[in-house]
């Protein structure tokens, strides 16, 4: 990809990071803080995949960007979307937010089509996050992906859409629901 691609990618991914941190209720954002990622079309690794490093977190309640988006960041989001886009390449986007039944009920609401799986009954050897990932994806992409967590794993709602501002529209809207 060139050299404007990649400042393309950042650079919406930049935006769609400030405006949830101007925007979002603090009860979104997950304990270990709310990932973002946005990857380049054909992303084939985490290089290709840019995300805002340590994600979104609470600064004295309110929520803040921890680091500065990059590619290859290892944010988890950054898996997320690299499943998501072997299904469908142009669903590029994916943000993780806090569970709770009155998020997910809202999301529902808003005519999200959504998709659980159990992290206790994967494969032995993978990763929870890529096959719950991917056998939520078989018979399409779903606008959202939830698991109820694991004993010492926090549950968590996976957002899609083919930008992050798209994604940020959805999490701005759900946060407008809830407060």
């Amino acid at each position: 990809m060139s050299r404007e691609e990649r400042d393309e990618v950042l650079h919406k991914l930049r935006e769609a990071a400030e405006e949830l941190v101007k925007s979002i209720s603090p009860a979104l954002v997950p304990s270990a803080g709310m990932n973002l990622a946005y990857a380049l079309p054909g992303a084939r690794n985490s290089g290709d995949v840019a995300a805002v490093a340590g994600g979104i977190v609470l600064e004295e309640g309110k929520p803040c960007m921890s680091g500065p988006a990059g590619f290859g960041t290892g944010d988890q989001a950054e898996g997320i979307v690299l499943t998501v886009s072997r299904f469908d390449p142009e669903v590029l986007s994916a943000a993780v937010i806090r569970f709770s039944p009155e998020f997910l009920e809202s999301l529902e609401g808003m005519f999200l089509e959504t998709c659980s799986f159990d992290r206790a009954t994967g494969p032995p050897g993978i990763r929870s996050m890529d096959w719950g990932v991917a056998s939520c994806c078989r018979t399409g992409v779903p606008d959202v992906i939830y698991d109820l967590g694991a004993p010492g794993v926090e549950p968590l709602i996976r957002i899609l859409d083919i930008s992050p501002g798209e994604v940020a529209n959805k999490i701005i809207m759900l946060s407008a629901r809830i407060e």
